[in-house]
C-alpha cells in the first residue's frame, strides 16, 4: 500500500520555527529593555526644543545613542539595561551631565530644568539678577569673548574696550600710564566694574585700568545706563563685567605662550584648566615687562587669576574666583610740552576675590550667596609729594528668586563695609554701607520681556537714597531670509555714586573734607532696535541715549584759613555738590558673516556732551556750556577678521575726534587721530600656534591725555602651547 505524505504541513511547521527562532532575541530584548523618557525645560519652565541628548555606556563598548528633544520638550530612549552617561546640551544653556543606571524592564522618567550658561556669548549676566538670554535685555549690551580677544590678540582691557561702542579712552601715555574709560559721556568714576561679581572699584568710583591684563578671562559684558538698582554706588552710567575662564575639559587643558617685541619687551604665561568629577579649576599666571620708548617709561605688571568650582547637584553649586595684579611704572609726564620726570613711578596692587554659591529649593525657588573681598594699593613716588592710598571693600551679598510661568521676582541684601588710608588725609577711614532691593522681570509671551526693579542704598556718608529702574524689550518681527528679526527694547534708570573718603574725610586745613556731602546722581535713559538680515548672517543695532549727571562733587577755591596758613599754604578749597551736566547720543554698530572665511564690524559713537551749570567751580571740566573732558563726539571703529584654513588675519581701525582737556601750557584741545592695529596667529599642528601683532601700524603720533605721547608703531611676536585634545 502506498504511503501519502502532505508536504505543506510539514514545510509550514518548518518556516514557523525559524520565524520563532529569529524572533526569539529581538522579543527577549524588548522583554529586558529599559526606557529613558522626559521632558527638558527652560529656568522658567518652558519647554527646550532641539536639546541634543547623548547616552553613553560606562564602560564605552559602543557608539553613543543620540536624540534631540521635540517641539514639545520631551524626549524617549530605548536602552540596554546597564550604567551609561548621559549629556545634555543646547546652544546658550549650561551642560548637564549625569550617570544612571537602568535595570532590566525599568521606566525612568527625568525632567530636566537647564539653565542658561553664563559664559555662552548668547547669555547676559550682569544686566539682570538670572542669566538672560541677550536678545531679550531692555539694557543695550556689549558681549565680547574670548574668540574676540584671541582674535585681535589683546592684552590690555582698555585697549580692548576703547573701541566698543559708547566708550572713549584716556592715558598718560603707553603702558602703565593712568588710565581711565568713559562710557556714554559720563566721568571715568559713573562705571562699575565686576571681576566675578567682585567690585573692583575705589570707594568713590574710580579705577585705574592700566595694569588689567586679559589673561585667563572667558567673557566681557558691558551694560549700558544706569543700574544703581541692583549694583548700588557707582553704576551711574554702566556696568563691566569680567568672567575668568572655566574649566570644562576631563584631560587637564594647558596653555602656555611666550612673545617677544620692540621697545625691549617681553611677556610670557600659563594657564591650566579641567574638570576632575564635581570639581572644576581655571589658575593662571602671567608677566610683562617693557623699556617703553623713554626715559623713565618702564614698566612690569604681573597677573594671577584662578577660578575653582565645585558641584554639589545639578542645581547646587559653589565657586571661589580670586585676581590679583602687581604692577610698577615709571611717569616721565607730559612729555609733550614739559621735559622727562626722571625720578617719578607709581606702583599698584590690586586684588579681588568672590565666593559664590547658588542653588534651588523647590522647583520655583533659586538662590544665591556671595562674600566678598577686594583690595586696592596706589604707591606715587614723588620727591616732592610722595603719596599713598590703600582701600579694601568687604561685602556679603544674598538673594532669592521666585519662578513661575516667565515671572521671576527676586530680593535681596547686602552689608559693605569699606575702609581707607589716604597718606594726606593721615588717618584711617571707615564707611559701612547697606541696602536692600527688589527686582522682577516678567516675560508674558516669547516676544515681550518686562523689567523693574528698585534699591534702597543706606550709606554711612549721605544716609539712604532709593534708585529705580524700568525697561522693556520687544521682539517686533520673528522671521528668517533676507529680512529677519526685529527687536525693540528701553531702559530707564538712576545712579548714585558715593563721595570719594578725601573729599568726605579730608583733614588737610587747606582743602577739608565736607561729610555733608550728597551722592552724585544721574537719569539714564536708553533706546534701540536691533534688526538681523541675510539669513542672520547680518545684524544691526542702533541705541540712542540722553543721561543726565547732577549734584556732581566739584571743587571751589576759598581764602586760606588762619590753620591754612599756619602750615605756610597758599591755596586753599572745598568740595561742593552743584554741577549739572548731560550726555546725549547713539552707538551704531553692524557685524557681517560675508563669506565662511570673512567677518567684518563697525561701529560708531556720536557723543553730545555739555556742562548745564556749574556755580563757583574752579575744575576747568566744568565751565557751562563747554563739553566735558576727554570725551570726543565722535569716534569709531572697524573690524575685519579673515579664518583661512589655519590662518587668522586680524585688521582693526579706530579713529576719534577731538576732544577738550585740562589746559596745559595754554592748550585745551586734543587734535583727533585714526590707528591701525594688524594680528594673524598661524595653527602649525598639535596645538602649536605662532602668533603677531603690529599695534599703531602707521606709527600714528597721538595722544590720549592732552601732553602724554602715546606708544608709537609696537610689535609682538610670539608661541602659544596648548594641550591638543582630542
Amino acid at each position: 500500500m502506498k504511503t501519502s505524505v502532505r508536504v505543506w504541513p510539514i514545510l509550514l511547521s518548518v518556516v514557523s520555527l525559524i520565524v520563532f527562532a529569529l524572533t526569539l532575541p529581538a522579543v527577549a530584548q524588548t522583554q529586558t529593555a529599559a526606557t529613558l523618557a522626559g521632558a527638558i525645560t527652560d529656568p522658567r519652565g518652558a519647554s527646550i526644543a532641539g536639546a541634543q541628548i547623548s547616552v553613553e555606556q560606562i564602560p564605552s563598548a559602543s557608539e553613543p545613542v543620540r536624540t534631540a528633544s521635540g517641539s514639545d520638550g520631551h524626549f524617549s530612549l530605548t536602552l540596554a539595561p546597564g550604567r551609561y552617561r548621559v549629556t545634555i546640551s543646547r546652544d546658550s544653556f549650561a551642560q548637564v551631565v549625569q550617570e544612571i543606571t537602568m535595570a532590566p524592564g525599568e521606566t525612568r522618567e527625568w525632567n530636566v530644568r537647564m539653565t542658561l550658561e553664563p559664559l555662552s556669548s548668547k547669555v547676559v549676566v550682569t544686566a539682570q539678577t538670572l542669566p538672560l538670554d541677550a536678545e531679550s535685555s531692555p539694557a543695550p549690551v556689549t558681549i565680547l569673548t574670548r574668540q574676540d580677544i584671541e582674535r585681535r590678540i589683546a592684552t590690555s582691557l582698555p585697549d580692548l574696550l576703547a573701541t566698543q561702542p559708547g566708550f572713549s579712552m584716556g592715558r598718560t601715555g603707553p603702558e602703565g600710564g593712568q588710565t581711565s574709560l568713559f562710557l556714554d559721556g559720563g566721568n571715568s568714576n559713573y562705571t562699575k566694574v565686576l571681576v566675578d561679581g567682585a567690585p573692583v572699584n575705589q570707594p568713590g568710583g574710580l579705577i585705574d585700568f592700566s595694569n588689567f591684563t586679559l589673561d585667563n578671562i572667558e567673557k566681557i559684558e558691558v551694560v549700558h545706563g544706569a543700574e544703581s538698582a541692583l549694583y548700588g554706588s557707582d553704576a551711574m552710567a554702566g556696568v563691566i563685567q569680567i568672567f575668568t575662564h572655566r574649566g570644562t575639559t576631563r584631560i587637564p587643558e594647558l596653555t602656555a605662550f611666550g612673545e617677544g617685541g620692540n621697545f625691549a619687551t617681553g611677556r610670557g604665561g600659563a594657564e591650566l584648566s579641567g574638570l576632575l568629577g564635581r570639581f572644576d579649576y581655571s589658575a593662571a599666571a602671567s608677566d610683562i615687562e617693557t623699556s617703553g620708548q623713554g626715559p623713565n617709561d618702564a614698566f612690569r605688571n604681573r597677573t594671577v587669576s584662578g577660578n575653582f568650582g565645585w558641584r554639589f547637584t545639578d542645581t547646587a553649586r559653589a565657586s571661589l574666583a580670586l585676581r590679583d595684579n602687581v604692577s610698577a611704572a615709571g611717569t616721565p609726564g607730559p612729555t609733550v610740552l614739559d621735559p622727562v620726570n626722571t625720578t617719578n613711578s607709581i606702583g599698584l596692587h590690586n586684588f579681588s576675590g568672590n565666593a559664590h554659591a547658588e542653588f534651588t529649593t523647590g522647583t520655583h525657588w533659586h538662590h544665591q550667596l556671595n562674600a566678598i573681598e577686594s583690595y586696592f594699593r596706589e604707591l606715587n613716588i614723588n620727591p616732592g609729594f610722595p603719596t599713598f592710598y590703600q582701600y579694601n571693600r568687604s561685602s556679603f551679598a544674598a538673594q532669592s528668586t521666585y519662578l513661575i510661568h516667565g515671572l521671576g521676582v527676586t530680593a535681596g541684601y547686602e552689608y559693605e563695609v569699606e575702609n581707607g588710608f589716604i597718606s594726606y588725609v593721615g588717618l584711617h577711614v571707615r564707611r559701612n554701607n547697606q541696602a536692600g532691593f527688589l527686582d522682577a522681570r516678567w516675560q508674558p509671551i516669547a516676544r515681550l520681556t518686562l523689567s523693574a526693579g528698585t534699591r534702597a542704598e543706606d550709606n554711612a556718608n549721605f544716609g539712604t537714597r532709593v534708585a529705580p529702574r524700568a525697561g522693556i524689550a520687544y521682539a517686533l518681527r520673528m522671521a528668517q531670509g533676507a529680512f529677519g528679526d526685529t527687536r525693540l527694547h528701553a531702559s530707564y534708570g538712576q545712579g548714585i555714586v558715593e563721595p570719594r573718603f578725601d573729599q568726605s574725610f579730608g583733614t588737610d586745613p587747606c582743602f577739608p573734607g565736607n561729610p555733608s556731602l550728597s551722592p552724585e546722581q544721574s537719569r539714564t535713559i536708553h533706546a534701540g532696535a536691533e534688526q538681523k538680515l541675510a539669513s542672520d548672517r547680518v545684524r544691526l543695532t542702533a541705541d540712542y541715549f540722553d543721561n543726565r549727571f547732577h549734584n556732581i562733587i566739584s571743587f571751589q577755591e576759598d581764602t586760606p584759613s588762619a590753620a591754612c596758613l599756619a602750615t605756610h599754604g597758599t591755596f586753599a578749597g572745598s568740595f561742593f555738590n552743584t554741577n549739572l551736566a548731560r550726555a546725549r547720543g547713539a552707538n551704531l554698530a553692524g557685524e557681517a558673516r560675508i563669506t565662511h572665511w570673512l567677518s567684518a564690524s563697525a561701529n560708531y559713537t556720536y557723543d553730545s556732551t555739555r556742562t548745564l551749570s556749574a556755580p563757583n567751580t574752579f575744575d576747568p571740566n566744568y565751565i557751562p556750556g563747554s563739553r566735558l573732558l576727554r570725551r570726543p563726539v565722535n569716534s569709531g571703529n572697524i573690524v575685519l577678521n579673515v579664518a583661512f584654513r589655519r590662518m587668522n588675519w586680524n585688521l582693526s581701525g579706530y579713529f576719534t575726534g577731538r576732544r577738550d582737556d585740562y589746559p596745559v601750557h595754554g592748550l585745551t584741545v586734543n587734535p583727533g587721530y585714526a590707528r591701525l592695529d594688524l594680528a594673524a596667529s598661524y595653527n602649525v599642528s598639535h596645538g602649536v600656534s605662532f602668533y603677531g601683532r603690529i599695534a599703531n601700524l602707521a606709527d600714528k603720533k597721538y595722544q590720549d591725555v592732552l601732553g602724554f605721547p602715546a606708544l608709537g608703531r609696537e610689535f609682538r611676536v610670539g608661541v602659544k602651547y596648548t594641550t591638543h585634545q582630542e
